[in-house]
Order: structure tokens, then sequence, then C-alpha cells
């Protein structure tokens, strides 16, 4: 495992230096080949896109939802690389799903779906919008899934299997078993923390007040009496996150401000 690990500054996804504190990203994510993980990630993103459509549930080119997702992609997008220096030769894209299902996703390599009813459902504002979004970028800017796909293999499969997975990842077998354990994956309590404040701070050098996250976190809350919606299954509490987010605050509000200003002037 040593040897898949590299310790050179970029590769750390540690992020810029003047917003948020992070750990720098799991070395074990090197196990799983990036390029397989994002071409699988692609594959299965097609899939959800053609089924969307026979079920006449993807959103035209010119909804209007969607393109408010896309000019929130756009504002965001530039500061992606701050996280992730690869993420300057992804093919970013998001897509809206017809649905009343409280979710949203962002695939390895910039591949994201929002389904209209955490929009709709949740009246959420643009503001609250990024926090999502930005919280899903952050997954796959910090590497996740891959992370988590070769705890995966390490931890159901073995040494033994390891060895013939990354065998299998150079070939199109190997890309379709990543595309079946994307499928099904969910991210740790801890990612989940981690991409709060990841996210948080993207969207607030994007020009998103971060403060919303509070509010965003408050509607989560009203709706989970219900139940709990597919986005929430993983993530911490509503309070914990809302308390978390109280904290980050102070170093994600400069970002914001001299975002604004400069727009301004």
């Amino acid at each position: 495992m040593a040897g898949c690990a590299t310790t050179n500054g970029p590769k750390q996804l540690s992020g810029p230096e003047d917003g948020v504190e992070v750990k720098s990203a799991s070395n074990m994510r090197h196990i799983v080949p990036s390029k397989d993980l994002i071409i699988a990630a692609e594959k299965e993103y097609e899939k959800i896109k053609a089924a969307a459509e026979k079920q006449e549930k993807l959103a035209a080119n010119d909804e209007p939802l969607l393109i408010k997702l896309e000019n929130i992609l756009d504002r965001i997008q530039p500061n992606a690389t701050l996280w992730n220096p690869d993420a300057l030769e992804w093919d970013w894209e998001v897509i809206l799903i017809k649905d009343k299902q409280l979710n949203a996703f962002c695939m390895p390599g910039g591949k994201i779906a929002f389904f209209s009813g955490i929009v709709e459902e949740l009246e959420l504002t643009d503001d609250e919008i990024a926090m999502i979004m930005g919280h899903e970028m952050a997954h796959a800017l910090r590497e996740h899934a891959r992370a988590r796909i070769a705890l995966a293999q390490l931890t159901d499969l073995g040494k033994e299997i390891l060895s013939a997975t990354l065998g299998l990842g150079r070939s199109e077998q190997g890309i379709i078993g990543f595309g079946r354990q994307l499928l099904g994956l969910r991210f740790s309590r801890k990612d989940e923390n981690d991409a709060d404040v990841v996210g948080l701070d993207l969207a607030a050098r994007s020009g998103f007040n971060p403060g919303a996250g509070i509010s965003l976190w408050k509607k989560m809350m009203k709706a989970n009496k219900g139940g709990p919606p597919e986005w929430l299954s993983t993530h911490p509490s509503g309070d914990s996150r809302i308390e978390e987010i109280e904290k980050t605050l102070p170093k994600v509000v400069p970002l914001y401000e001299k975002t604004i200003n400069h727009k301004e002037q």
C-alpha cells in the first residue's frame, strides 16, 4: 500500500491556504486508477441519463431550473481546481431529473445530477442550491469515491483479489466493476463532514452566501420529520451539521465578501 501512496503537494488535495483547513485526502485512493474510475462514472452517468429520458424525466436544455443549475455550476467550477488540479481536465456537466426525490450527486470526473424534488419541494434559493452543489462537487474533488472503493477492495476482497482487480482496472471488465461499485456507494460520516466544509469554501469563493448552509439544513430537518430523504442517508444529523457550519462560517465569510466586493468594483 505504501508503494501506491504519493506525498507530493498537488496529490494531497489539501486545498488553498486562505480558507478552510482539512486533512490531506486519503492516500489509499491511489490503489484505484483515477482514469478508469472516471470512465466508469461517465458510463454510469450516461445510463442514468438514458433511463431518465426513456421515462420522460430528463429535463430539456431550455428548462429554467436546469439553466439555473448550469449557471450555478459555471460560477463554482473555476474554483474547483483549487481543490484538485485534475478538475481542469474534467468534462463538467449537470442534468436535472424531474422527480420528487430529495437527492443530488456528483460522480468522479464532475458529472452532476439534481432531482427536481430537492429544489422544488424545499423551495431552495440559489445560495442554498449552491451549498448542495458545492458539497457534491467536494466529494468528487476530494476523491472520496476513489478512496471508498479502494477500502472496499482491501476489506472485502483481500490482497489476492485486490491484485487481480488492479489488473482488471485497465480493462473494460475492470471499468464495469468500478461502475457497479459507484452505484452502491455510500460515503462515511467523515467524508460527509469533509464535503460540507470544502463545499462551503467552494460556494463562498464563488459568490454564494455560506450562511445559506444554515437555512438549507433547517429545511432538511423539517423534511426529515416524515422519514429521512435519500440525500441524508449517511449524513450527520441536522443539528450537528448546523453547528459545524456555524464553526466554519468565520473562515468562509471573508472569501464570500471578497468575491462580492470584487464584483461590485
